[in-house]
């Protein structure tokens, strides 16, 4: 083993529980409590609506995708099926980021500002998340 591989070996559990444990906080967050979530996400899922009948109510969508980031986050935390729950959290952030961080909607500049930030972090989450993917 080489001095690289055995960093990374060692680094990869604490990224897992890092990155996992954020994903399962915020997911146990909206799952118990989807307040302003519910508003936020209205319109993409009004769109999803308009291409896939959903036999459930908006607080409902929100909830079930807080359970779902929950659940992979500790799934990824504990480095169990890692490569399939980043997957399927990569996959949740591009609604979740496109419905709560619609910065081109925004005229305030400064509102506008702090949702591009908050809409890049969320990429750069996305990325992270196929980075484990990719193993």
């Amino acid at each position: 083993m080489t001095t690289t591989s055995s960093m990374l070996g060692a680094l990869r559990p604490t990224a897992r529980l890092l990155t996992g444990s954020t994903y399962a906080v915020l997911g146990y967050g909206a799952l118990r409590e989807p307040g302003p979530d519910v508003e936020e996400a209205a319109a993409m899922i009004a769109a999803i609506r308009k291409k896939v009948p959903l036999p459930v109510e908006d607080e409902q969508v929100v909830q079930v995708n807080g359970a779902m980031q929950a659940a992979c986050g500790v799934l990824l935390a504990l480095g169990a099926a890692p490569r399939l729950s980043a997957l399927v959290l990569a996959g949740s952030m591009i609604p979740t980021t496109l419905a709560a961080h619609r910065f081109w909607t925004v005229e305030d500049p400064q509102v506008r500002k702090q949702q591009q930030i908050q809409f890049h972090k969320n990429m750069a989450m996305i990325g992270g998340l196929l980075f484990s993917v990719l193993g």
